[in-house]
Order: C-alpha cells, then structure tokens, then sequence
C-alpha cells in the first residue's frame, strides 16, 4: 500500500496521524510502503470567525501536530504559547472572552484570513499554510485537505428557559470551550453541510486510496460532518480500497473531547459498536470484520500499534501497491 487516506477531527485524529506516519517510517505496519503518502481529509464545521479571523481548529490541530508545533500538553495550539494579544482584547472588554487566541497561533489565522479575503480557497490556502509545517523531506509524506471550501458550521442546541421555545443553538465552539460539555446537547445542526460540496481532491483521495481509515475521531462532529459532506459517504462505500474504523470510545467511554455527549444527542449508543453501526448501519452481521485491541494512544509507538492492527484486519481486502 503506497497511498492512505484517512477522514480526521482534531485532537484524537492528530494524534493518531502521528502514530500512523511514526509506523510508516518504522515499517511497522504490514503490507504499507515506507514511502506511503498519507493524505487527510479534515472536519472544518468546528470552524468559526472571531475577532474577525478565520480559524480551523481541526486543520490546524493536525497541521502543528504533523509539524511538531502543537502544545503536547494541551493537544492544540501552538508549543510555548503566550496571551498577550487575548489578555489585552479582554481589557477592552471585547468579546468572545472564553476563546482564547494565542499570540503565535494568532499568525496562522492572521494568513489564513488575508489569503481568503484575496480570493484563494481554504484548500488554496491550507495547501500554503502546511509548506511550513507538512515539508515531505522532514519525515512523512502527508497532504492536509478541508473536507469542504464552503462554510459549514456545527451548532448545538441546549436548553434554555428564558427563550420562547425553551431552548437556544450556539455554535459548537462555545458548546465545547466555554460550557465543556457539561450541559446537555438536546440536537446538533449542522449548518451549510447538505448544500456543501467536497474540496478539490476529496473524492479522489478516497476512491484512489489503497487504504481508508476513520480514525479515534468524534464520530459525531469530526468524521460524522466529513460523511455528511454530499458524495463523501458514497465514496466510502464505493471505494475499492478496504476502510477500517477505530472507535474513540474505550470502556464505555470516551477518553477526551465529547463523544459521549454528542453520540447521546443523536440516540447512538455509547459504545464501539454503536460508533460501528453509526457509520456502516451493520457490523459483524454484515459480514465486517471487527477486532478488540488496545486504544489507548499512549505514545508514538503505541498508536503505531494501533494503526498496525487496522491494517492487519483489511489486509487481506488491500489492493497490491501501485508501481
């Protein structure tokens, strides 16, 4: 295999990303090229402007995971972080105070926001943000899409008794950073996703692909949105190329991030044969094949391991690696 795909959110898909690119130059994982590609498909319904900047957090999550710039500690934003910019917004009195703005990660969005007002796309864009931080002579060979160009937005609908319908929707950014989840989400909107349409190289990363994955992703509001793009879900299941799911819940629950939460608000079972059966309807009664190994992405080492027994499990489905 020489060239995988694989549909990622933020934290949970960066991290695994990183263990998969760390088997690939190991030769860990059978049957996979040491010089595989892997390109990622990544949510962008987490996305939201503030303080009049564009900002993808799932994008940028893998870009400076990938990249080596990403705070190990937090699992996003930029390594030895500083506030001054948000700290001063704060004095002013501006809001949003509850989403944070580091000063370094302040540049990415800063690009980001001019090169959009000039005209170029987010996969145009993207594409020019990661010649810093994706360079192939570095390690892995990997290319970063948005699943989508087009501005979709995921927002959360809670309770609220002072409003006429006993409820009011926020965006999800809020739902996660300043309510952290800790109010219950009665539905998820997605808006702008049915009218969507893939980005340049989506449909083709996936049908080409020797290999799909869906990483330990929310299943929900990371990899649920990319199948909700139009034409995304049916070239998954179209594909020649096998596809190979790991759940992001363990034990019954998630490890970080939401999954919990959002698999509750659309009636889904918490558990790894729910997320199964959310994505493909059948599991082992469809004939899938399904396996029980450690998910726990301790290290490097260890969620290479993981991706290890994803690849071992379609291994017999793989095409043989094009010349």
């Amino acid at each position: 295999m020489r060239a995988i795909t694989v549909l990622s959110g933020g934290m949970g898909g960066a991290r695994f990303l990183q263990g998969l690119c760390h088997g690939i130059r190991t030769g860990a994982l059978p049957g996979v090229a040491p010089d595989a590609t892997v390109t990622v498909i990544a949510n962008t319904a987490d996305d939201l402007w503030i303080h009049g900047l564009k900002v993808c957090p799932d994008l940028d999550t893998v870009m400076y995971t990938l990249g080596d710039g990403i705070d190990p500690e937090r699992g996003w934003g930029r390594r030895e972080e500083t506030w001054s910019v948000s700290t001063e917004l704060a004095e002013y009195g501006v809001e949003p105070t509850w989403f944070g703005l580091g000063d370094r990660d302040l540049a990415t969005h800063l690009v980001r926001t001019q090169m959009l007002d000039a005209g170029y796309s987010l996969t145009e864009v993207t594409e020019a943000l990661c010649r810093r931080w994706l360079d192939p002579t570095h390690g892995q060979g990997v290319r970063l899409l948005p699943m989508t160009d087009d501005r979709v937005e995921t927002h959360v609908a809670i309770a609220d008794a002072d409003a006429p319908s006993g409820r009011r929707v926020i965006h999800f950014q809020e739902y996660w950073v300043r309510l952290r989840a800790e109010v219950p989400a009665e539905t998820v909107v997605f808006v702008g996703l049915d009218g969507s349409t893939p980005a340049p190289g989506v449909i083709d990363a996936i049908t080409d692909a020797d290999l799909v994955i869906l990483p330990p992703s929310n299943p929900v509001v990371s990899v649920g949105t990319i199948l909700g793009v139009p034409r995304v879900r049916e070239a998954i299941t179209t594909t020649r190329a096998p596809v190979v799911g790991l759940s992001p819940i363990v034990g019954g629950a998630h490890v970080r991030g939401m999954a919990e939460q959002m698999l509750r608000s659309i009636g889904v079972e918490v558990s790894a044969a729910g997320v199964g059966l959310h994505y493909v309807g059948r599991v082992e009664e469809a004939g899938i094949a399904c396996r029980a190994v450690p998910l726990m992405m301790t290290d490097p080492a260890a969620t290479a391991a993981m991706a290890a027994a994803a690849v071992d499990l379609v291994g017999d489905q793989a095409r043989e690696p094009r010349a």
